[in-house]
């Protein structure tokens, strides 16, 4: 009897060998090499066991023989069934099957289910829930850990979604090539928080840029001649080429014209390359052409120094011309800066008026041309700046860092943050590792950031939302570590010319509360420790 790691070897051995019988035989490379893996994992299961026999090539390919044929008989049955059907069913019968109908899923229903979870009644958060549930088969949990939202808030947006689409027909909605644009955008707004995560302590959630290129390859089977399709699929694949120089070996964030190009995953570069080259022949190119043409050029480029700026440029203006929003101009005014010079974007930048949903990146990039211009002052106070307005740690621990090169470093928080709360809401929350309640009686989620107090402000705003307070619950005070929060804190004035007050835009962790104090009643905390 042989080990399992020399019938490893053996399997590794025998496995091209098989294939090729099977292809050679029979044809159906796909259905082929399926058959040969399966009768690969029998082998595996047995021969440790059993032993092997004596001719393992021959029972390899008897094996897998008898697995591909039976799947070339099924696929030929199915394939009468339906022509049958479709020849005796009116087009309306073609329904969504009812749950547990046994019958495996066509590749027409992926698309149909795509068009289904991205259906217009649906926000745009229920739609990439909706498709990475029913579409990825991602589980509830994983996807909730994918967005860091609690399971139960996520179950509760997948439900009301399904309920909000009940009744709506299965299938491909007619005039249905209006409505692939919604596929895609959605499609590729789960890639982008997959590559470049908006919140937490990872720079990247690998599972959803992979999910995301994963069903972006299923749309581009069904739709092959659909060059938004084709370039969206070039676009992940550049971008995702670069994954692996994106951050170093502490998962700190590296830009990039710092990353080791040899890292850079090159069979997906000529694989995105290709696909967007013979997508820019069909006609005129759409704005995930554009992107995808943009992302090529800076994956071919052997070194930033040899990156055709000019070329970048004009795609930017193209693409801005179509697709004329905030995150696509500010692009443009890095592409101006390597063409034209720092001054030229800044004043580009100037042109980006009023609130941006850009975010952080606004500022980011105007500390960049800034440093480049030889402001070093105005660079580091745009790098702080950035730095408070992102939720990703990653993020702000790099833009921190720029600001801390240029100078004085960015100023520690004066003291710690307090919060005052009920005991029991302090308990629910160590127990889910996670702090959301913003003020007595309002979420997080409801008013987008937690009230926090110094210590000399906590009188009075314990004063104001707890004076009547008579129980049951004992009130305590979170003592916050600042230096430990993942989210940024702003100081800021309820009204204008007011008090400052500490804000904290976005969840507390448990283990960011470093003491919890007692608060006695109408007076102050009483530093006895927190017991319970």
């Amino acid at each position: 009897m042989r080990g399992t790691t020399e019938v490893e070897d053996l399997l590794r051995r025998h496995a091209p060998q098989v294939l090729g019988a099977l292809v050679r035989r029979y044809g159906h490379f796909d259905a082929a090499e399926d058959a040969t893996q399966e009768a690969l994992l029998a082998a595996a299961a047995q021969w440790p066991a059993k032993g092997v026999p004596d001719n393992p090539r021959g029972w390899l390919i008897k094996v897998a023989s008898r697995r591909l044929v039976d799947t070339l008989r099924a696929e030929e049955a199915r394939r009468l069934r339906e022509e049958k059907a479709a020849a005796l069913a009116p087009r309306d019968t073609f329904t969504a099957p009812p749950p547990g109908a046994d019958r495996a899923p066509s590749e027409d229903d992926t698309l149909s289910l795509l068009f289904l979870c991205c259906h217009p009644d649906l926000t745009q958060s229920a739609q990439i829930a909706l498709t990475l549930r029913a579409v990825g088969g991602l589980t509830t949990a994983e996807i909730a850990r994918a967005y860091l939202v609690p399971e139960a808030t996520m179950a509760q947006r997948i439900s009301r979604a399904k309920q909000r689409i009940r009744g709506v027909g299965f299938g491909r909605p007619d005039h249905w090539e209006e409505r692939l644009p919604a596929v895609l955008h959605t499609l590729y707004l789960i890639f982008n928080e997959g590559y470049t995560a908006t919140s937490g302590t990872a720079l990247q959630r690998v599972e959803l840029a992979g999910e995301a290129i994963r069903l972006t390859r299923t749309v581009h089977r069904l739709l092959p001649e659909d060059g938004e399709v084709a370039g969206l699929l070039a676009l992940m694949l550049l971008t995702d080429a670069r994954r692996a120089a994106r951050t170093g070996p502490h998962g700190e964030l590296v830009p990039l014209d710092e990353q080791d190009r040899g890292r850079w995953d090159r069979a997906a570069i000529g694989e995105g390359v290709a696909l967007v080259t013979k997508a820019l022949a069909r006609g005129p190119a759409g704005p995930y052409r554009l992107r995808a043409a943009i992302a090529a050029v800076h994956d071919e480029a052997a070194s930033p120094r040899e990156t055709d700026w000019t070329e970048i440029l004009g795609l930017y203006d193209v693409l801005v011309r179509r697709v004329p929003g905030p995150v696509e101009r500010l692009n443009r005014t890095v592409a101006v800066a390597m063409v034209h010079g720092p001054h030229a974007a800044l004043a580009e930048l100037d042109r980006l008026e009023g609130p941006s949903a850009a975010g952080h990146r606004l500022d980011a990039v105007r500390g960049h041309l800034l440093e480049r211009a030889g402001d070093p002052a105005g660079a580091r106070s745009a790098y702080a700046s950035a730095a408070g307005k992102t939720l990703s740690l990653p993020e702000r621990r790099y833009l921190e860092a720029r600001a801390a090169r240029l100078g004085p470093s960015v100023a520690p928080m004066p003291e710690p943050l307090l919060h005052i709360t009920e005991r029991s809401v302090w308990d629910a929350a160590r127990s889910s590792g996670s702090f959301e309640m913003s003020t007595r009686g309002r979420t997080l989620r409801e008013e987008g950031f937690i009230h926090c107090s110094l210590r000399h402000q906590l009188p009075a705003v314990a004063a104001m939302l707890y004076g009547t307070y008579a129980g049951p619950d004992e009130l305590v005070v979170l003592v916050v570590d600042p230096e430990r929060l993942t989210a940024p804190v702003r100081f800021e004035a309820m009204k204008p010319g007011g008090e400052e007050f500490p804000h904290i835009y976005g969840p507390i962790p448990a283990d960011a509360v470093v003491d919890v104090e007692v608060w006695e009643q109408g007076g102050a905390a009483t530093g006895r420790p927190d017991t319970a």
